[in-house]
């Protein structure tokens, strides 16, 4: 079956976007993009086109399918040929029969002539046109809309590429110039014949500053640039130069290494606490419940009984559970090996003596290691940490959650980080996007100077609108509240006017410990959230637990599609013991604000009316037991499968408001597993079905007078909340960092500007159009 256009442009986006992991420069650049769009595209030919420095003259840099001898030979100024009718208008040029028409020039080098179809899109780089890509075919082709909007979709891509690559050619460019002259003088000062400066080659060798561009997982947004501060580790030498003494001296040391790391851990929990939040904290009473593991110990035990020293015995009982975790599917699971080896390398270092000499800095740096642990963050001066790299870890790292906490950008698994970087390095971090640029030159430090400023102005100009409420322009009050999952998060939602919580989720309090917390325990947590938002609304959602979401301590069965398995509330219906706890946590901590509570997954009236009847109990057992509690808590259902928008009005009778999680109500209605590449073009936020669905839900709840909200990554987008306004979603729950864009949209806009929006996306038959029509909105809409 022919592949879709729409599936064929996010392919190609997913393989240019890789692109720029892998070029080394511009030309490598160029000739990977015309080699994938010419093999997605189905044409002989792709080629780009790009503009001179004079502004006049167009230059073929790359090309699959025309001879090379024509790369860099071929250029025309931009009112010749079709390919400069094409850069001239700024739009779209096509034709089935090229050499007919009446700007066709052409060009012996090419060899174009046997090529009929002709079609020509635009480069841009910020509104500026850059150059061409040109897609040909030999037979007589008129390439479909939906061809069309694949390669303009690609093209917005290309244009920003096309920018980085030329900034990290200027990179090659300058450090090779430099390598000449030093050579060119020292062949002066020995009297010897000077040469001509060599032609700009790639090399792949490290220089002693080289000026580099890496690429990782964007874990901590914002931007910085400094000098690099390298977080040495021991090696594996320390382990083989180890000195082994009898066991009973082996015995001791480890036992000294033991007490001393764990009371390295408890001030670690502490300080971390008081800096942060006591679920920050929380990984190190993991590090210790590890530390003072009976089984962990004795492995290490009959280890140094059968001959091997403490610091060897230590390394291999720590490998083996980091295998074991690394080998586990659940990515949060797979994380936890950083744990093991985070304490390995304490012990370690306690039984060689080296940890005396803790990491300081004098000041402010980058950060940038093989791997960076919790126990670094939490012994380091925050205010002198500027970034964070590291060549592992990825966004579930508890690295990655403290360093969200404390505002600083971080990119993690970034691949050769360590062997491209030198102590005397300057980095630009660029957390946003997941890139680094080591020794940029002057271009690149303009280009992210504007890019600060840019953000600054931008920052400043939403930082207005904190205290404003989301109204649209014929006064209609939207409502945006904040996903949280940590105490930490409280803080930032507060800074980027959240108005309540709409989706607080649980699980992350349980991942963080090592036992199930009982009700105390959780009360505690739950009521720190209601305090934080006095007055405001926090919408608790019960664990959601299963899919892509595990414990540490509590093994769901293996199941060959977790998602459709036994997961989320058919966990909590089956252990009424875990949930009953929950349930009675966030009871007892009810009086403290205005708590709502939400039950995800509901497929059904009868799980409804089942969790109404348990929740009804648990208030029964408090009330019996002298508890004060709220009476007034709402209940809410989470919409994310196609059989709950089924009988939607069914539901809507059994509680107060409904919350359409659009994460799983896209990969249920499309059945496409949202972590699974290769489906992932299938999971498809603009797939008319899934636009229908909540238009469906919205419309019951309106009809039934109750809430339906919107929790998820599509309303993130601006244009998605606004579509969503449309449709008659009053209610939002999103990231705290995208409140103050998508509040700007709302007030600059009216809720008949919305429908109009909304009446023609829903027109719309296929994902494509409906692209289409949202990206002809925002160019529109949001200026």
């Amino acid at each position: 079956m022919k592949e879709s256009h729409h599936s064929i442009g996010l392919r190609t986006l997913e393989d240019i976007s890789a692109i720029i992991l892998h070029s080394h420069d511009l030309h490598e650049t160029l000739d990977n993009i015309v080699t994938i769009v010419a093999k997605r595209m189905g044409t002989d030919v792709c080629s780009i086109y790009l503009l001179e420095q004079d502004g006049e003259t167009l230059v073929l840099k790359a090309s699959k399918g025309l001879s090379k001898a024509s790369i860099n030979r071929v250029s025309m100024t931009v009112h010749e040929g079709l390919t400069g009718l094409t850069f001239e208008s700024r739009g779209m040029v096509m034709t089935d029969n090229a050499p007919a028409h009446p700007r066709y020039k052409y060009f012996k080098e090419s060899k174009e002539e046997k090529f009929l179809s002709f079609l020509g899109l635009p480069l841009f780089e910020r509104k500026t046109p850059i150059g061409v890509i040109v897609i040909q075919t030999r037979e007589a082709r008129d390439f479909s809309e939906d061809e069309i909007s694949a390669l303009r979709t690609i093209t917005f891509q290309i244009g920003s590429i096309v920018h980085n690559a030329r900034l990290l050619d200027s990179i090659q460019r300058t450090e090779q110039e430099r390598a000449w002259f030093e050579r060119e003088l020292a062949k002066i000062m020995n009297g010897d014949t000077i040469s001509e400066p060599p032609a700009v080659k790639k090399t792949d060798k490290k220089s002693s500053s080289p000026p580099r561009m890496l690429a990782g997982s964007a874990v901590s947004a914002g931007f910085c640039r400094g000098k690099v501060y390298i977080l040495d580790r021991f090696s594996d030498k320390v382990i083989k130069v180890a000195k082994v003494g009898t066991k009973a001296d082996e015995h001791h040391k480890l036992s000294l290494a033991l007490e001393k790391v764990k009371i390295q851990t408890l001030y670690m929990e502490k300080r971390v606490s008081e800096t942060l939040s006591e679920d920050d904290a929380a990984i190190f009473h993991t590090h210790l419940m590890i530390l003072e593991d009976r089984g962990f110990s004795s492995k290490v035990c009959d280890l140094i009984d059968q001959g091997m020293g403490a610091t060897r015995a230590v390394h291999e009982v720590v490998h083996h559970y980091v295998q074991a975790f690394s080998a586990m599917e659940d990515p949060y699971l797979r994380e936890r090996s950083a744990d093991m080896e985070d304490i390995g390398r304490r012990l370690i270092d306690c039984l060689e003596g080296n940890d005396k000499t803790a990491a300081t800095l004098k000041e402010k740096r980058v950060l940038a290691t093989d791997e960076i642990f919790p126990s670094d963050l939490a012994m380091l001066d925050h205010d002198k940490i500027l970034g964070i790299v590291a060549e592992k870890g990825n966004m579930y790292s508890h690295v990655a959650i403290m360093a969200k906490s404390l505002g600083i950008p971080a990119v993690l698994g970034i691949p050769g980080l360590m062997d491209a970087s030198n102590v005397k390095d300057e980095i630009i971090v660029d957390g946003t996007s997941g890139h680094i640029y080591i020794n940029p030159d002057g271009a690149i430090k303009r280009e992210y100077e504007r890019l600060e400023r840019d953000h600054a102005g931008r920052q400043k100009e939403l930082e207005g609108l904190r205290g404003l409420p989301a109204v649209t322009r014929d006064n209609v009050t939207i409502v945006l509240n904040a996903n949280i999952g940590l105490v930490s998060d409280v803080r930032v939602a507060n800074m980027h006017g959240a108005e309540g919580v709409g989706l607080y989720r649980t699980e992350f309090p349980y991942m963080t410990r090592s036992t199930f917390p009982d009700r105390h325990q959780q009360a505690a947590v739950y009521r720190k959230i209601l305090e934080a938002f006095s007055g405001q609304s926090v919408n608790i959602r019960t664990l959601d637990i299963g899919g892509d979401k595990a414990l540490p301590y509590f093994s769901c069965p293996h199941e060959e599609n977790p998602f459709l398995g036994w997961r989320s509330i058919r966990v909590s219906l089956e252990r009424q013991d875990i949930f009953r706890e929950q349930l009675a946590g966030i009871l007892l901590s009810s009086p403290a604000g205005t708590p709502s509570i939400m039950f995800p997954l509901i497929s059904s009236v009868d799980e409804i009316r089942q969790v109404k009847e348990i929740l009804a109990s648990v208030r029964e057992e408090l009330e019996l037991e002298g508890h004060e509690l709220r009476e007034d808590i709402p209940l809410g259902i989470m919409i994310e499968i196609p059989a709950a928008v089924q009988i939607i009005e069914h539901l809507l009778k059994e509680v107060d408001y409904v919350s359409i999680g659009t994460n799983d109500l896209i990969q249920y209605t499309l059945a496409a597993d949202r972590n699974n590449p290769r489906v992932k073009q299938y999971y498809d936020p603009y797939h008319p079905a899934v636009l229908q669905s909540i238009k469906r839900v919205a419309d019951a709840a309106t009809k039934a007078g109750k809430k339906a909200s919107v929790c998820g990554e599509m309303a993130t987008e601006p244009i998605n909340a606004l579509l969503m306004v449309g449709m008659g979603i009053r209610e939002f729950s999103l990231s705290a960092p995208s409140i103050p864009v998508v509040k700007q949209a709302i007030r600059s806009h009216s809720i008949p500007e919305c429908r109009t929006l909304a009446r023609q996306v829903l027109a719309c038959a296929s994902s494509v159009d409906i692209r289409r029509k949202l990206d002809e909105a925002r160019k529109k809409l949001l200026v």
